[in-house]
């Protein structure tokens, strides 16, 4: 979305949030149902000028911390987390169950604003306190959330995008507090939401029984666990061991949902798949249909939502990379995602998941894992250069069969 299209969609979330501050509920038409009823709650417990967060008792929400299981999971992978704020000029929190921020970090100038509106360690951002949020909005419904300028019900965040997924312990189920993401609203990008996702997965990832060694990672990937979805490269699905012979937009459809355990209402599915894209829900719902046949039933309705034990390589992918398993995660990395995806949304995963990649390259350019890589990305010469870089004067058997690439590279 261009700048104008960001200032456009500005105006737009700030008239529709004047009309409701002046008139009541006369937004309907324009904003989502569940800022609307957010909004309804914020009104009845605070003033849209609010100036700043409430904090809880310091020496409280330090013992909340200590105590809590996230605590040691964000300390693990706290680099990373700092490297994405600084890299984005973020300013990241992570809350507890009753959205209460434990911890916080922030690139240099959105840690400035952060701290002026008490978005900081003790700060209570439900919408009770604050008003609308991605956060409290992320808590309270068990998925990701993006909140936009206006959108937020307190006049001193319309300046700011928020992004915001749940922190799950996979051990028990348990719903731990949400991972959270915010930024200017001019900055907003589409690819924020998923980022939240996956930095909330790195987290989760890091909790107690949690972490597992890549050889356990790739066991549980091949041990066919219900369903399993092959989308980097050339795109597989099999139940149970068998395949499932779907058409592209249904292994599309499938993929959102396997990456969405949470589960997507119609209208959400039908905007991650077809984006602006003139297609009926009629149309959708015919493909979901199809697949929930395909899967004797194990997916629901209301959200939509699959109901069987679900491994994807993209996941795969990703959490080797979390860990720090660059050759690893490059020999599971079978290509694009879904080349050709007409998804805007699996087109956005598409590139994270290839960005990601080859920034772990750039940054330890394994020369094995390099090779490979140059198998499926020709033409990135700029990997490859860097890996040669350090390679300069040993005689590793890489050597020649890069520079091999390299030159036909350069044609």
């Amino acid at each position: 979305m261009g700048r104008g299209d960001l200032r456009d969609r500005k105006r737009e979330a700030m008239r529709a949030w004047t009309t409701f501050v002046e008139s009541g509920d006369l937004a309907e038409p324009v904003v989502r149902p569940e800022i609307l009823t957010s909004w309804t709650r914020s009104t009845a417990a605070i003033t849209p000028d609010v100036t700043e967060a409430p904090l809880a008792d310091e020496d409280e929400t330090a013992s909340i911390w200590k105590d809590s299981p996230l605590q040691a999971a964000v300390e693990s992978v706290e680099s990373e987390l700092r490297r994405t704020a600084e890299d984005g000029d973020l300013v990241l929190a992570v809350t507890d169950a009753e959205t209460r921020i434990l911890w916080t970090y922030g690139g240099r100038v959105m840690r400035r604003k952060a701290e002026t509106v008490n978005f900081v360690a003790g700060g209570r951002w439900d919408d009770q306190s604050v008003g609308t949020n991605a956060l409290d909005l992320a808590n309270r419904l068990g998925e990701p959330a993006m909140v936009f300028s206006a959108e937020h019900y307190a006049s001193i965040v319309h300046n700011w995008v928020c992004w915001a997924a749940p922190v799950v312990d996979p051990t028990t189920g348990l719903q731990l507090g949400v991972l959270d993401l915010s930024t200017t609203w001019d900055r907003t990008h589409p690819i924020g939401l998923a980022t939240a996702r996956v930095m909330a997965r790195l987290i989760e990832s890091a909790l107690p029984k949690s972490s597992q060694h890549p050889s356990a990672l790739a066991d549980d990937l091949t041990q066919d666990p219900g369903l399993v979805m092959t989308l980097l490269g050339t795109a597989e699905v099999r139940l149970d061991g068998q395949r499932l012979l779907l058409n592209r937009r249904q292994t599309e459809v499938l993929a959102l949902l396997a990456l969405h355990p949470e589960g997507l209402s119609l209208e959400q599915l039908h905007a991650l798949v077809y984006g602006d894209q003139a297609v009926t829900f009629s149309t959708l719902k015919a493909e979901v249909s199809h697949l929930r046949a395909a899967l004797g039933g194990q997916l629901s309705s209301r959200p939509y939502r699959l109901l069987m034990p679900v491994a994807t390589d993209v996941e795969h992918v990703l959490a080797l990379l979390r860990g720090g398993h660059v050759a690893a995660a490059v020999d599971a990395y079978g290509g694009d995602l879904l080349p050709g995806t007409n998804s805007p949304a699996l087109g956005d995963l598409a590139e994270y998941v290839a960005v990601a990649v080859r920034e772990a390259l750039l940054v330890d350019p394994v020369p094995d894992a390099v090779v490979r890589y140059s198998e499926l990305a020709p033409y990135d010469s700029e990997v490859i250069e860097v890996c040669l870089a350090r390679l300069a004067g040993t005689s590793h058997p890489a050597v020649p069969l890069l520079k091999g690439r390299l030159a036909v590279a350069a044609r």
